[in-house]
């Protein structure tokens, strides 16, 4: 019985030595990187942005670093990590511009260099369910003014748009210094990406106003006397009330109002590199 015990603790040892060999047989450590994730994307919002990206084909990848940027070729900051294909950045702030880069990395912590693609993006403010009112009837709830999101009168100076009702037909107005343009129907108020270069409606000789018919469920861009840019999508009317849905650029000049436009995409060539 001795010896047969003996033989069990000898054949026990031999098997957990030839486990373990396997073990350290079958693990080779990997040291090669995955490929930068590609075709980066994001869509703008109200002091967030939200960022896509392509899966990694590699088997081994288990996750992504998001970084950020205040210029494409300067120095990445590390924001988050996740396993998944998409990624908000809820530290964005209103009228901040960031550039965006994504990394993969595998189950070996190899991480792979930083993603080409230039995307960057402009966060801006939001507004729902807002209303005016004909500026014949109510004239001191008539205007809008997206600097400071204030119902106003119609010809308070900072007033970018006012309503109007006449004979039976809704109409949004701007001023002469302003310019609007209706990009159509759309499902809601994030349809529209970028402000227009062309297109804008034309001041009729003899007027003051350049206007468009307002129709629920179309949004109109609208370009501010000061040189910002601006959408609203009406909800509806009812009566002498219009209600709306907005965005508004704070960074003057820039049409960003919402950008997920995978086609305008753009690479860098390879020689610009960005620093971690």
């Amino acid at each position: 019985m001795k010896n047969l015990r003996k033989i069990y603790i000898v054949v026990f040892i031999a098997a957990a030595f030839i486990l373990n060999s396997c073990d350290e047989f079958d693990h080779h450590r990997d040291n090669t990187p995955p490929s930068p994730p590609k075709n980066i994307r994001t869509v703008t919002g109200d002091n967030r942005v939200d960022i896509y990206w392509d899966e990694n084909r590699e088997r081994d990848v288990a996750g992504y670093n998001v970084y950020f940027s205040f210029s494409y070729d300067g120095k990445y900051k590390l924001i988050g990590s996740t396993e998944s294909t998409y990624y908000i950045d809820y530290g964005a702030k209103n009228g901040e511009t960031y550039y965006y880069a994504v990394t993969a990395y595998d189950f070996d912590g190899n991480e792979s260099e930083l993603s080409d693609d230039v995307v960057y993006d402009t966060p801006r403010p939001e507004g729902f369910n807002q209303a005016v009112f004909d500026y014949k009837r109510s004239p001191n709830n008539s205007g809008y003014d997206f600097s400071r999101y204030l119902v106003v009168p119609y010809n308070d100076k900072a007033a970018d748009f006012f309503f109007e009702k006449f004979n039976g037909v809704n109409y949004i107005n701007v001023w002469e210094d302003s310019d609007v343009q209706d990009m159509g129907a759309t499902k809601d108020i994030w349809d529209v990406s970028f402000a227009p270069q062309s297109g804008w409606v034309q001041l009729k000789q003899g007027e003051n106003i350049k206007y468009v018919e307002a129709i629920p469920g179309r949004t109109y861009v609208i370009w501010t006397w000061d040189n910002h840019y601006a959408k609203i999508r009406v909800k509806s009317i009812s009566g002498d009330r219009l209600v709306f849905d907005w965005a508004y650029q704070l960074v003057e000049g820039n049409r960003q109002l919402k950008r997920y436009v995978p086609e305008e995409r753009k690479t860098l060539p390879a020689k610009a590199k960005r620093n971690l």
